[in-house]
């Protein structure tokens, strides 16, 4: 009896579907042995048809997505986009094939439908290529720490936006000489607004939040602030008080016992990291998740987080998976939610505040400032007083850190501050995570 044949669909022939493309034919001996069966590609669909793809037999080739889905016993999409992906992965599973996707938009958009198809289906949904390339997140959420309680996920899951902070940082460079850098070395489009305005890890953001508490997290469920107005000054505020600033995503479980009834809050935004915390040193383009669970302690994932070849190898990964268990019979993980805890609103996570301020040098103004921070609830952890000098007429830079606090208390905090007469201006203001 021969080995047997495993039927597989590529849907997109770009930078990651033709390296996937390369790698199983280059390597389809050693993936049958790791397999137990021959990993053959019998079609890839693309848009257009008619121009040369490198590593690709032009015999594969195919605009009719439709069709090949329905003649595959394993499908893979990197295609992007909701639609025609929603809709090819659909029909996939109603026809018996297991999907393996890089899809995160589509999964942090529709997630739940995409379960429930191979619920019924009786296939494997795996998408390890969705967050953070080639960084293996979603399967130590999914099934290593599955019998463990994550309280906590903090990650740098955009290497575009990693890259452009950490030349600001590095070189001085502003906000639009980093980015026009970043795209000149191919790590950002000719439209970044996906990765500056903070989309792409808010999407990663939902899913790893599904996965961590057992709860339906959708991108629209998550708070997003990109790094369009960060500033050089908040740059530079970070470094004087020895922080670097990354764009985070942060998912954290909220409440349980005194603290109320538990919730999930998901956020993504610039924050100062303390230049001794794992994240702080990661850098370039390179992405990092840190985990917090009650029984494991702190783990942390790194490595490159995007690029043909790194994503490769994460959908190659979940290919084998999904493959292996066709021959051995059984299925994956599927979906988990059991948990259903509420999403908070950003008004009610805990975080920190780092605010500079312009004032008058004249006394009581330190404390005015003081009261207004009191009568928000606020408690202040350090003041940092300087002059200004030039031609301020004796102002007085004043750097106030808080302690955590509910983040309506902070944002509040900070407009009375601005309207406060005592205060000449308030330049930046910037939240601390990891402390």
């Amino acid at each position: 009896m021969g080995t047997p044949v495993l039927r597989v669909a590529l849907l997109g022939c770009g930078v990651v579907g033709s390296e996937v493309a390369r790698q199983l034919q280059e390597h389809a001996e050693e993936l049958a042995s790791r397999v137990g069966a021959r990993l053959e590609l019998v079609g890839v669909a693309v848009r257009r048809a008619g121009r040369t793809r490198e590593g690709v037999d032009p015999a594969l080739v195919t605009t009719d997505a439709e069709e090949l889905v329905t003649r595959a016993d394993l499908v893979v999409e990197v295609v992007g986009g909701i639609e025609p992906a929603r809709g090819l992965l659909l029909r996939a599973m109603e026809h018996g094939a297991s999907v393996v996707t890089a899809n995160k938009a589509l999964l942090a958009e529709d997630g739940p439908r995409l379960y429930a198809a191979a619920d019924a289906a009786g296939v494997d949904l795996y998408f390890e290529a969705a967050v953070a390339g080639a960084i293996p997140i979603v399967r130590p959420l999914r099934d290593s720490l599955v019998g463990d309680r994550v309280e906590r996920v903090l990650g740098v899951v955009n290497g575009t936006t990693n890259f452009v902070l950490d030349q600001m940082d590095s070189t001085g460079a502003d906000l639009g000489e980093a980015v026009q850098e970043a795209q000149s070395l191919g790590y950002a489009e000719a439209d970044p607004t996906a990765d500056v305005e903070g989309f792409d890890a808010a999407a990663k953001a939902a899913i790893i939040a599904s996965l961590a508490f057992h709860t339906r997290v959708r991108a629209a469920d998550v708070h997003r602030e990109g790094i369009t107005g960060v500033t050089a000054a908040d740059v530079a505020a970070a470094r004087e008080a020895g922080m670097v600033l990354k764009l985070l995503a942060i998912c954290e479980r909220t409440g349980g016992g005194e603290g109320g009834p538990e919730g999930v809050s998901v956020r993504v935004h610039p924050a100062m990291v303390p230049r001794e915390h794992p994240l702080a040193g990661v850098r370039g383009a390179f992405n990092a998740v840190f985990v917090e669970a009650r029984a494991a302690g702190s783990l942390m994932f790194y490595g490159q987080g995007a690029g043909g070849v790194p994503t490769a190898s994460a959908v190659l990964g979940d290919l084998v998976a999904v493959a292996r268990h066709r021959v051995g019979g059984g299925r994956g993980s599927s979906e988990s939610a059991y948990a259903d805890l509420p999403v908070r609103s950003m008004g009610e996570a805990l975080t920190r505040y780092h605010v500079r301020l312009e004032v008058h040098d004249r006394p009581g103004v330190l404390a005015q400032v003081a009261l207004v921070f009191a009568d928000q609830g606020v408690s202040v952890e350090t003041v940092r007083q300087t002059p200004l000098g030039g031609e301020s007429d004796g102002g007085a830079a004043l750097v106030v850190s808080t302690h955590a606090a509910p983040d309506a208390a902070l944002a509040a905090t900070v407009e009375a501050l601005a309207a406060s007469p005592a205060v000449l201006g308030v330049t930046s203001v910037v939240r601390v995570e990891g402390v």
